[in-house]
């Protein structure tokens, strides 16, 4: 007797990419959109904070339909929002005015992936048209002994991960390597660690995996489908700097060098689109810690404001301090 065959699942495949802060997330993000894999993709973005940035550090492939969310954390306070997004990309996809063949969310820094996970299996409306592939998790080689010694969300991001993938493996040692390759195997045995260099890794290893297992995810958490409210480390806020005024390289640098030398342990993440004296494109800020990047972004188009925007994330950071140097950087023109 011929046995049957199972019907091919039709749902929207739906990725969720997660890491701490300033793992580098939205440069693996970058690189799935400009692979050329031929699909279209809907991006679910969610920032910690009033301000997101991500959208302008994202590479315009033609190919996706970008939704911020940055009025809180994805886990929490803003599900409701992510269980609408879901719904209006669904309700735009069937009637014919959006296309696109996966959904990826990109989760704030700070979230803890499960709550995110159970929307697709606790929403009826959400679990019939759309299928979770898999969790990607990256970790910052660098940093990623201190957050998982610091973080419950870090911790968290780890433990239910498909796929991790080591960012920054070229600011350790072979030795520092090992020992956080093997800690991750330990807290987490089902998925794979590979290696990604500034976002580089195989599309085939991170779409279309069918990684996620509800079977596996129950046997280490059993609570996982029940409705727990997250909480977040009260001490860790962000803050925002603006200013339609130009920055002075120089002077920035210096500010900026002094503030990373006296709060570098509590600046968990920074970042910004910087409108610098004499440069006609955007300068993208990246900063985690003591480690921090600039590059140029996009070129300033003749006629646009030409506005400044800096986010911070960290613990017990005196905003009013930051306000007060980023403020002194400022030119009249």
């Amino acid at each position: 007797m011929t046995e049957a065959i199972a019907p091919t699942d039709t749902r929207v495949p739906v990725t969720i990419l997660t890491g701490f802060l300033g793992a580098g997330k939205t440069t693996l993000l970058n690189r799935i959109l400009q692979e050329k894999h031929g699909g279209r993709i809907a991006v679910i973005e969610n920032e910690f904070g009033e301000a997101g940035i991500d959208n302008d550090l994202l590479m315009d492939s033609g190919d996706e339909q970008i939704i911020e969310m940055n009025n809180g954390c994805i886990c929490c306070t803003v599900r409701g929002d992510l269980v609408r997004i879901l719904g209006e990309l669904r309700e735009k996809r069937t009637a014919g005015s959006l296309r696109f063949d996966r959904v990826v969310i990109e989760t704030t820094g700070l979230a803890d992936p499960a709550p995110v996970a159970q929307t697709f299996f606790i929403d009826d409306e959400i679990a019939s048209y759309y299928l979770l592939d898999g969790i990607l998790t990256v970790v910052d080689a660098k940093h990623a002994q201190a957050q998982l010694d610091e973080h419950h969300e870090a911790q968290e991001q780890v433990g239910f991960a498909d796929r991790i993938l080591l960012s920054k493996v070229d600011l350790v040692t072979e030795d520092e390597r090992r020992l956080l390759v093997d800690r991750i195997g330990r807290m987490n045995a089902r998925a794979p660690v590979r290696r990604v260099d500034f976002g580089n890794a195989p599309v085939n290893e991170l779409l279309d995996i069918r990684g996620f297992d509800l079977d596996s995810i129950l046997e280490i958490e059993p609570r996982f489908l029940s409705e727990d409210e997250h909480q977040h480390d009260e001490a860790v806020r962000s803050f925002v700097f603006r200013s339609e005024r130009p920055f002075d390289q120089d002077t920035l640098a210096d500010v900026l060098n002094g503030l990373i030398q006296q709060f570098a342990a509590r600046m968990f993440r920074y970042k910004g689109i910087l409108n610098i004296v004499g440069i006609d494109s955007r300068v993208v800020l990246q900063g985690v810690h003591m480690m921090m990047a600039t590059d140029l972004g996009k070129p300033w188009i003749p006629g646009e404001a030409r506005t400044s925007t800096l986010v911070f994330i960290g613990r017990d950071l005196p905003e009013a301090d930051f306000i007060v140097g980023l403020e002194s950087c400022l030119t009249h023109a």
